[in-house]
């Protein structure tokens, strides 16, 4: 049940950030792997910030959609240069 809600929430995280940073995201799946990606980056930078969450499906949410928003930012840094 926990691999359903991983990409339940990283699926709707990756959605969210990608509608967020005017990019649209990358359809369904990689949405989802955006989402889980930025779930782990998340919670690698809310822990360096000394910040957590009680685990909960919003708060799961809020921080894979942080890191989503993050990993987006870096695609586009790298994605942006050219040649």
């Amino acid at each position: 049940m926990e691999l359903v809600w991983t990409l339940l929430i990283g699926g709707a995280a990756g959605w969210l950030a990608g509608n967020f940073m005017k990019g649209g995201g990358f359809g369904i799946l990689g949405n989802i792997i955006i989402g889980i990606i930025g779930g782990w980056l998340g919670g690698i930078v809310f822990g360096l910030l000394g910040l957590g969450t009680d685990g909960s499906i919003v708060g799961r949410l809020i921080v894979s959609f942080v890191g989503a928003v993050v990993l987006l930012f870096l695609i586009g840094l790298f994605k942006g240069k050219k040649g």
